[in-house]
């Protein structure tokens, strides 16, 4: 059992908050600060399947599969199969605790040649936490819990280009409704919408079967702010996120395949500024009250103003803006499509989370049964994310005939 006292709870995982510093002259004099970028509900963007797990936590340039829904919805439309249903469970941060875990479900079904939809349940568990107040004092135990439910329509543009729109309703409860400072918390409620574009072409290739290129554009998560009290003025944006990818696949002889995936991430949310200070040392204040900004741009803006203004407010200029965008590469060997072995590697700027991990995991597929294992190995010492499992379930069909079904399964 976790005992958190219910303020530290949530200034440590909604804040956005900037450094108050002494002002230097050149913006790059505030390269080597920590100023990583922090929403609201960021479990949206933990990979939740195995297969993306394996391959450095990317997906928006892979092949589809029942979890596109996760990277690039975009892609259910190329999916081969007509239906099908996965479900993924992972233990998170087992380095810290032992009682936090994430689920996610998906199913989709493609209707025609040209289109496709699908659905998918995303569950995020905090564990049993001892609630405390300031002074430490227990309160009462809760179990905190996120999730997400969404909708996706896929519909081919041409024959090598797809679209995709996710409407997303989120729910966030931190806080089981408790008082912080004397007002009550409630749970955090957002809309939200993913749009997302996928390309596929086949080659004929000398001395090979066929190779395939892909390339993958999203941003997820567009949404309204979120609040965790209806008496307060602050709220957090969600994790808007631009995923680009793209990839390559090589089929050697119909047996053998390997597929090479690069992909980068940034947040389309404010990056918090730095605060002019006073002569004691606090930050400063103009004569409406407002904290007076050292270097950066007003986090405290609309989120079209904050998709857009993200990709220059940065206080360390354009240099830290590149410093925000983080990459993926992964690779998947594949045998007759029965056997895959697949490994990855994730960087992120550390001044800007400090995520660097290697991944690797093997999958295995029988008629419509599919079984996916991925494990992550933390490049530093102690990191909370070393050792994290995921696995993945997933059941794939080529007809909704029951008939074809049965033959499919050998069921009887």
């Amino acid at each position: 059992m976790k005992k958190v006292s219910i303020f530290f709870l949530i200034i440590l995982t909604l804040a956005t908050t900037g450094y108050a510093q002494t002002v230097p002259d050149d913006p790059h004099d505030y390269l080597g600060r920590l100023n990583a970028i922090t929403t609201a509900v960021p479990f949206l963007l933990i990979a939740p399947d195995s297969r993306a797990g394996a391959m450095g936590d990317i997906g928006a340039a892979t092949s589809a599969d029942v979890n596109s829904q996760a990277y690039n919805p975009a892609k259910y439309v190329f999916n081969k199969n007509t239906f099908g249903v996965s479900l993924s469970y992972s233990p998170w941060l087992r380095k810290l605790v032992d009682d936090i875990n994430l689920a996610y479900l998906s199913t989709y079904w493609k209707m025609t040649d040209m289109d496709a939809i699908a659905f998918s349940l995303r569950y995020f568990s905090l564990g049993d936490i001892q609630f405390t107040d300031e002074q430490g004092n227990n309160m009462s135990t809760q179990n905190p819990n996120e999730f997400s439910l969404d909708f996706t329509y896929s519909r081919k543009l041409i024959d090598q280009l797809s679209i995709a729109i996710t409407p997303r309703f989120i729910y966030s409860n931190l806080t089981a409704n408790q008082y912080v400072g004397g007002v009550e918390t409630k749970p955090g409620l957002a809309g939200a919408a993913d749009v997302s574009l996928f390309y596929e072409q086949n080659f004929k290739a000398r001395n090979m079967e066929g190779q395939t290129l892909r390339a993958g554009f999203a941003i997820t998560n567009i949404g309204n702010k979120m609040s965790y009290s209806s008496g307060t003025l602050r709220r957090d944006f969600l994790p808007t996120n631009l995923r680009l990818g793209l990839g390559y696949e090589m089929n050697f002889d119909g047996y053998n395949k390997l597929a090479v995936t690069g992909e980068i991430n940034k947040l389309l949310v404010p990056t918090p500024p730095v605060y002019a200070l006073d002569s004691n040392g606090r930050i400063a204040y103009d004569e409406t009250n407002t904290p007076i900004i050292a270097a950066g741009r007003n986090p405290d803006v609309s989120v079209p103003v904050g998709i857009f203004q993200s990709f220059y407010d940065a206080p360390g200029g354009f240099v830290e803006e590149l410093q925000e965008i983080n990459f993926g590469l992964g690779l998947e060997y594949s045998y007759r499509d029965f056997f895959f072995v697949r490994a990855g590697y994730f960087n992120e700027n550390k001044n800007k989370g400090n995520r660097k991990f290697l991944t690797m995991g093997v999958g295995f597929k029988y008629n419509i049964l599919n079984i996916d294992v991925a494990y992550l190995f933390a490049i530093q010492q102690y990191h909370p994310l070393a050792n994290t499992l995921r696995f993945t379930l997933s059941l794939d069909f080529t007809s909704f005939n029951k008939d074809e079904i049965k033959q499919q399964g050998r069921l009887r």
